[in-house]
């Protein structure tokens, strides 16, 4: 059952050329997707189109039987509280703790007054204990966050996503300022919850061999359109040289340790 449906989905900055030109796909419930594609393909504004951070030019966008880019303010903040959203630089409250930073993906349900005075439920507390848990942060629940290393900034920032209860967690680039043992450890988390907490996950990549590794599904980004769309096995040489115009030697490491498993 498809989870997220993008139709014809379309985005122009500027009149001459579009970012995203005449996208469409869809995502099955519980399906762990890998957006792959030059800088510049579109692949962030694909992500921050599918929960309006960005506001689309065109199309459509079905979450959960909802049209996205129709919603009034009041349903789009019942949306977004569905979809987790997981970002390449953290955005963190640097001074606040660990927990106070997950707890921070509960405002969406909370009044004004409530998020301005940090008032949680002993049940959300509960949870985000769990979740912090869960990403190996224990050690860490009451540090400030300028004081942790990216790779576990960036698992504060999935706790952040997890602790709204989502249905979907879009991931823009969220390995790309990470060195290879944190980015692994952040790949096995985003696979793990969705193999378990059978949350569908959408996760942005440059690395083809990790979206190779990784996903149930590749979708190829050039130009603001669709140039792959299959699983992982089919994707070969010829059409990465598609997406991205050339080869380039992580490509073959990708395609020969696959070959080879």
């Amino acid at each position: 059952m498809s989870l997220l449906e993008i139709k014809n989905l379309t985005k122009y900055y500027n009149k001459s050329t579009p970012a995203l030109n005449d996208i469409s796909f869809n995502v099955q419930e519980g399906e762990f997707v890998a957006v792959i594609g030059p800088s510049g393909a579109g692949k962030s504004t694909l992500l921050r189109c599918i929960n309006r951070m960005i506001e689309a030019t065109g199309g459509e966008v079905i979450f959960a039987g909802s049209d996205v880019l129709k919603a009034n303010k009041h349903e789009l903040r019942r949306i977004r509280t569905r979809i987790g959203m997981v970002f390449q630089h953290y955005n963190l409250v640097d001074r606040l703790t660990v927990i106070e930073n997950i707890l921070h993906g509960r405002l969406g349900y909370k009044s004004t007054i409530s998020g301005v005075l940090g008032r949680y439920t002993e049940e959300e507390k509960r949870q985000a204990f769990q979740i912090i848990d869960i990403l190996g942060l224990t050690d860490h629940v009451y540090q400030r966050c300028d004081q942790l290393s990216g790779g576990q900034k960036q698992r504060v920032g999935i706790g952040r996503a997890l602790v709204q209860n989502p249905s979907l967690i879009l991931c823009d680039e969220p390995i790309a300022s990470l060195d290879p043992n944190a980015a692994r450890i952040i790949m096995d988390h985003l696979r793990n919850i969705c193999d378990q907490m059978k949350i569908t996950v959408v996760v942005n990549l440059h690395q083809v061999q990790t979206a190779v590794k990784y996903a149930d599904r590749i979708i190829g980004i050039k130009e603001g359109r669709v140039a792959f769309n299959s699983l992982p096995e089919k994707l070969f040489v010829d059409q990465i040289y598609d997406i991205y115009g050339t080869e380039i030697r992580e490509l073959s490491i990708a395609l020969g340790e696959r070959n080879a498993s």
